[in-house]
């Protein structure tokens, strides 16, 4: 059976429906205004006619404009007002039997008000949660939109695997990284490329704990042409309605590796050339007291005519001349890494360096630079080397004291940009013995301040030591590099000469020698 209305029933509830959007077209005041004026045009008509002929119904049209704007009493009182109305244009006399009329025409009224009311309201919060949900919905296409973008462009290869370690998606650098073709990733297995994610995967984690996990690694990676390669890996695995889902961010670290294994070797060499000049200098000063007891056993005129023929006596000679032809090699300086170095950012990477360290000893650190503080001249890596080494002397000071606090300061002053490092510590029972190495006092080998020193007048800086009343203040002196040359040396009484300042030439040691003398 067909229960759906027909066509002209169809019609004339749209022309209802469109002339009713018509009445409450506009701004509320004009609604209010038609709603006023249908009234006043009620109550006249009612009032003109002559007869038992009721009209009163007729005001539920304006109260049904009245309640799309007014709020619940002002509905109220339009009611009442539409009910006396139609009250004392009624062609009965009014009487206290009909306060019970009175009281269903005003429930009538404000019913119908309340009606449209609250069926405004609804509209009004249905509109405003659809303009809200559509708002959210271009905000989530932007981001998405904006997150692909950011995705594609991003030079650190990206991607994100599901349960089983299958790749999902992958950003452009992610194909550049593993060298495979564009495209080809997805649906492959992660472990091709990164075999010790294999540990990291999602189906591991806890199903009763399904907060995310953040952590980043270090791994070997493997290109798809079998080339190995060093990749610093952040990730991080996370739960969806799919399962679970690990999203990784990678970016190749090889070039880093090599950077950090070149200055070490570099470090090492430097340090072991300074090293092995102390000790040549040392086994030469004990060379040379043999040779002097053996010369002078040999010109002993009682012992003379039986060393001569003594094959050991001879033999020790040998060994003698040998040892000072080992200790008088020449062990010249590598060559010259100096550069151009701006300090202040050294002391910040510096600071970031040792600032967690310090804290756990309850050592307050304070570095204050001048904003005029010109570059340096330094070698970066032995310059931070220096700072460091400085910075352990002052905590192993400070170890047993009550005040702990180390303060770097940098002066421009007189040519030349002075860093110094002044702590709280016990200070130093023997300043004379500074600077030396193998000192038997000193922790370790006692090469700390030695090597220091040494490297600082590589680059021809200086480190010394200045007693305070409480602590102790080691004083790093360095260079301008102002107005420096093609060459990189600071021109210095208008030459570039690197020996201009110093003709004297220096060991590896740091120390100035005579010119007689070469090597350490």
């Amino acid at each position: 059976m067909n229960t759906s209305p027909s066509r002209p029933e169809s019609d004339d509830r749209g022309h209802r429906t469109l002339m009713l959007s018509f009445l409450l077209r506009g701004s509320p005041k004009a609604v209010l205004f038609r709603a006023v004026l249908m009234t006043l045009t009620i109550a006249a008509v009612d009032w003109r006619i002559e007869g038992n002929i009721p009209l009163g119904f007729l005001y539920l049209f304006p109260m049904l404009l009245a309640g799309s704007v007014l709020t619940r009493w002002q509905i109220a009182g339009a009611a009442a007002f539409c009910t006396f109305l139609a009250e004392i244009f009624d062609a009965y006399e009014w009487s206290l039997i009909g306060i019970p009329r009175d009281i269903l025409i005003f429930a009538a009224y404000f019913c119908m008000g309340l009606f449209v009311y609250e069926l405004t309201r609804s509209r009004q919060a249905a509109m405003l949660h659809n303009e809200q949900i559509e708002r959210e919905i271009r905000a989530r296409g932007d981001a998405e939109e904006q997150l692909k973008v950011l995705v594609e462009s991003s030079p650190a290869a990206v991607f994100t695997t599901d349960s089983d370690g299958t790749i999902l998606l992958a950003n452009e650098a992610a194909h550049r990284l593993f060298a495979a073709p564009a495209g080809t990733l997805a649906g492959r297995s992660l472990d091709e490329f990164l075999p010790s994610l294999a540990n990291m995967r999602a189906p591991r984690l806890p199903s009763e704990k399904r907060r995310p996990i953040r952590t980043a690694m270090q791994c070997r990676g493997r290109r798809q042409n079998g080339e190995v390669f060093m990749a610093d890996v952040w990730f991080s695995i996370y739960s969806t309605s799919a399962g679970s889902r690990l999203a990784a961010m990678v970016v190749d670290g090889s070039e880093d590796l090599r950077s950090r294994e070149e200055l070490s070797l570099h470090q090492l060499l430097a340090g072991s050339r300074i090293l092995v000049g102390a000790v040549s200098h040392e086994v030469r000063n004990v060379c040379g007291a043999i040779a002097m007891a053996h010369a002078n056993l040999g010109r002993n005129a009682s012992l003379a005519p039986h060393l001569e023929q003594n094959k050991d006596f001879a033999a020790l000679g040998d060994l003698i001349r040998a040892l000072e032809k080992i200790a008088a090699m020449d062990l010249r300086q590598m060559a010259d890494q100096a550069s151009s170095v701006d300090l202040a950012a050294l002391l910040e990477e510096f600071r970031i360096v040792v600032e967690p360290s310090l804290q756990e000893q309850d050592i307050h650190l304070s570095i204050d630079i001048d904003r005029d503080t010109p570059l340096v001249w330094a070698d970066r890596q032995s310059l931070l080397q220096v700072f460091l080494n400085l910075t352990k002397n002052s905590e192993r000071a400070m170890l047993h004291e009550d005040r702990r606090e180390l303060a770097i300061a940098a002066r421009h002053e007189q040519q030349r940009v002075m860093v110094r490092f002044r702590d709280t510590g016990c200070g130093v029972s023997h300043p004379g013995r500074l600077f030396r190495p193998f000192q038997q006092q000193a922790e370790a080998t006692g090469l700390g301040l030695y090597l220091s020193r040494a490297f600082m007048r590589s680059f021809r800086g200086d480190l010394r030591y200045e007693p305070e009343p409480h602590g102790s203040s080691f004083i790093v002196e360095l260079s301008p590099a102002i107005g420096a040359g093609r060459d990189g040396f600071r021109e210095i009484h208008g030459t570039t000469d690197p020996d201009s300042a110093d003709r004297r030439p220096q060991s590896v040691s740091g120390e100035p020698e005579p010119v007689a003398r070469s090597g350490v």
